[in-house]
């Protein structure tokens, strides 16, 4: 289970919307709340267009074991930097903390590697979240089972995977 952290870039699923805050489901043991005005842009005549269901990509402003999480989708300098709303038409699915971890690394081998077979979208969350969308759905599932696969890969083994995809 996970255990949110101060500044974790995560992403969660709107399981509500009361008042002012959305609750979301960020893989914890309790939802995280993010309020309206956490988008950039945001005043309270300019909503941000958020329905139940919708993923977020944002980060914990507060996270400690006596309060409730806290999220926001902007940075210090009220910008959004990538954060929001994710698009509806991607895949998201679960993969452990190791993984993520291994994937968030800079020049991660991983990522170089599948974006030399499809150009795709993909979204990375502390949470073991991932959520990743290319240009057809075949293509986004093949991605999804490849990083599915990874973590039990040895670097050999995936660049063969890779290369019978690609066809060389």
């Amino acid at each position: 289970q996970y255990v949110p952290v101060k500044g974790d870039h995560v992403i969660g699923i709107v399981t509500a919307k009361t008042g002012d805050v959305f609750k979301l489901d960020v893989g914890g043991s309790e939802q995280a709340s993010l309020s309206y005005l956490a988008f950039e842009g945001a005043t309270k005549r300019n909503r941000p267009n958020v329905q139940v269901g919708d993923l977020i990509y944002g980060q914990f402003l507060v996270a400690n074991k006596d309060m409730e999480p806290e999220m926001v989708c902007i940075d210090s300098s009220g910008r959004s930097s990538g954060m929001g709303i994710i698009g509806q038409d991607g895949f998201l699915f679960k993969v452990s903390l190791g993984l993520i971890r291994k994937l968030l690394a800079p020049k991660c081998e991983i990522i170089q590697e599948l974006s030399q077979l499809y150009p795709f979208e993909l979204v990375l969350g502390m949470n073991g979240r991932i959520w990743v969308k290319a240009k057809t759905v075949q293509q986004t599932l093949i991605i999804v089972n490849i990083l599915e696969a990874c973590e039990y890969m040895t670097a050999e083994q995936r660049k063969q995977a890779l290369a019978k995809l690609s066809g060389k």
